[in-house]
């Protein structure tokens, strides 16, 4: 189904002058709690933190850049440990905001194809905040457009562009995830069936594109101050000129005296932490110093853009491509034998100047109806096998290259061990480049998180070749 076309005018020279003028007074610091590593595919230089003891809260307080992320993973999660996670960062937000005197803007930055624990993790946040301190949160916004992505959001229906179409977002292969599947695409009934009918569809306002491009800023502050009782406010957007002629109106009503939680995707983030864009990322800004040791790249993203981008990728010949054979996790004597042989495989490839591709077999793991605590167990260690492969790669790869979310996360904060990284910026349209801590196993090299659903079929190979 194709979006419908919208002939609407674009914006003059007055959006950035009003931008300017509201922006330059809020110094409000901008916390954002990530559910995986690639919710910085927009920003760069700025800070992303991967745990959230009480020190590092006080870090991200203390931290001379406004906008500062905190990696929970929670994509990845139960809904217990989710449940458990977002309650003791709430708590603790609240705990160092009071002590220091600092009030803060909570942003819960979520999958731009609605995936993800809505509204568990936003829930959790409003309940534990307002009983830890007298903050009292009037509404929620709810913004899922993510331009690198191709994510818009027309009339409240949002759509993921797939090829050179764009899908209501209930009918790709997104909706249908086992953990976090839905059925809608117009976000109020989207809104009603993720709360199970707590909030009508009645019951949620939303911003338009017209009044966005017309710029009637009293009539989005006027929506923007009505809400309470945790109501709900969808902002359609198709640019990021949409998202700042919003955030012109929040942010009056937020110096009014207003307080909202977020739930949005990466877009958003980059606007109201106000970062500039910034070209693309090339392998000189990345690679300073010349390695006789090869990259390595992990695939274990399943959904279908990732195996499109790996076939495509295979296609080059100078890469040394491994399969692990991860469905062997049922028997545990031939997955540790697996685990021994690709790692030997992936060492030996990289000491001799050859970038190795080692990814996931492509059949997903299915036990069966009834079965998906067990499923869980078996991926996280499978998980932990593919985290161990960039772990216990000697020599220390010319970079490292993770596709999918979750995969992603692991790689980072299990197998390089990274507790605080740095946002170079993009080599690609969504694909993030961090350049590792100086703990991390491998100090400050360029590490490239690529998300499973962003690019096109060339995208995975054109990153390769960039740092190549």
């Amino acid at each position: 189904m194709q979006k419908r076309v919208n002939n609407l005018p674009s914006y003059g020279p007055e959006l950035d002058i009003m931008w300017n003028k509201e922006r330059e007074s809020f110094s409000t610091k901008i916390i954002v709690l990530d559910d995986d590593p690639t919710g910085v595919q927009t920003v760069h230089g700025i800070p992303v933190f991967t745990d959230w003891n009480i020190e590092t809260i006080e870090e991200v307080f203390k931290e001379e850049r406004q906008l500062v992320f905190i990696l929970t993973n929670s994509r990845a999660f139960s809904v217990l440990e989710t449940t458990q996670v977002h309650t003791d960062i709430a708590q603790r937000i609240a705990q160092v905001s009071e002590r220091l005197g600092q009030p803060y803007l909570l942003v819960s930055r979520g999958d731009s194809t609605l995936r993800g624990h809505y509204p568990l993790e936003t829930e959790i946040l409003k309940e534990t905040i307002e009983k830890q301190s007298t903050l009292r949160f009037d509404g929620e916004i709810l913004l899922p457009f993510f331009k690198e992505g191709g994510r818009e959001t027309i009339d409240d229906v949002h759509y993921v562009k797939q090829g050179d179409k764009y899908i209501p977002a209930g009918e790709t292969e997104f909706a249908k995830d086992r953990m976090f599947g839905f059925s809608n695409s117009n976000l109020r009934d989207w809104i009603e069936e993720k709360t199970n009918g707590v909030f009508k569809r009645a019951s949620v306002q939303s911003i338009t594109l017209d009044e966005l491009r017309a710029l009637d800023i009293d009539a989005i502050v006027e929506k923007l101050m009505h809400l309470k009782n945790f109501e709900k406010l969808i902002v359609n957007a198709v640019t990021e000129e949409d998202v700042k002629a919003f955030s012109i109106a929040l942010l009056r009503a937020i110096k009014s005296g207003k307080i909202y939680l977020y739930r949005t995707a990466a877009s958003f983030t980059k606007v109201i932490g106000d970062i500039s864009s910034k070209p693309y990322l090339e392998a000189k800004d990345l690679l300073h110093e010349d390695s006789p040791y090869g990259g390595l790249v992990v695939i274990g993203s399943h959904v279908q853009k990732s195996t499109d981008q790996l076939n495509r990728l295979k296609e080059k010949e100078s890469l040394h491509f491994i399969e692990f054979a991860c469905n062997l996790v049922v028997e545990n004597n031939l997955f540790n034998e697996e685990i021994k042989r690709v790692q030997h495989e992936v060492n030996a490839k990289i000491s001799e100047g050859t970038t190795v591709v080692v990814y996931t077999s492509r059949e997903r793991l299915d036990l069966g109806e009834g079965r998906g605590e067990e499923e869980l167990a078996l991926s996280v260690k499978i998980s932990n096998a593919v985290t161990q492969f960039v772990n216990q790669c000697h020599p220390q790869p010319r970079f490292v290259i993770a596709k999918g979310g979750i995969t992603s996360s692991d790689v980072g904060t299990i197998g390089l061990k990274v507790k605080k990284a740095e946002v170079l910026g993009q080599i690609a349209p969504g694909v993030p480049v961090w350049k590792t801590g100086e703990e991390s196993v491998f100090p400050e090299i360029p590490y490239v998180i690529f998300p499973g659903n962003v690019g096109e079929v060339d995208t995975l190979k054109e990153v390769v070749e960039k740092l190549q």
